[in-house]
């Protein structure tokens, strides 16, 4: 998966670090603006795919 959406490599970089709770902001924000239709239902997509398909990597100390 590429994104074309600097959100979801946002997200994805949030994952890869195991920054959950910044994972789940930015998801959060995605979806507002989904619900309020700023937005496609592209960059919503991307989040879902990122979602199952990058495992949350451990923080570090």
């Amino acid at each position: 998966m590429e994104p074309t959406h600097q959100s979801t490599r946002d997200y994805i970089a949030a994952r890869e670090r195991g920054d959950a709770d910044g994972a789940s902001a930015i998801a959060r924000e995605v979806a507002e603006r989904f619900a309020t239709r700023t937005t496609d239902g592209s960059e919503a997509a991307e989040i879902y795919e990122a979602s199952m398909t990058v495992p949350l990597g451990q923080p570090e100390s």
